[in-house]
């Protein structure tokens, strides 16, 4: 029979799965808003919108988590939609 562990061995077990558990939602945030990126740099206004509404959902995910701020969260879907706002504004007419 094993032996009983002790609770910061306990902790530790549980914070580490926690640790990889949110390390993996981050990375999957940043893979989403670097393919946004890179659809912007395209010119692909289709394909940049779409990657845009998947983004904001993934943060917002991501928020409901825990593993992102609130604030954070608000910060990264302004500059992305800023950003897309930007790129694909129609020029003002003269």
């Amino acid at each position: 029979m094993a032996g009983k562990k002790s609770s910061a061995e306990k902790r530790y077990a549980q914070s580490e799965v926690r640790r990889l558990h949110n390390k993996a939602i981050k990375s999957e945030v940043r893979t989403y808003a670097r393919q946004f990126v890179e659809a912007v740099q395209a010119k692909d206004e289709k394909l940049a919108k779409e990657r845009l509404t998947t983004l904001v959902s993934k943060l917002d995910s991501a928020r409901s988590k825990g593993v992102l701020t609130r604030n954070a969260v608000s910060r990264k879907k302004s500059r992305m939609a800023k950003l897309f706002n930007v790129s694909f504004a129609e020029a003002p007419a003269k």
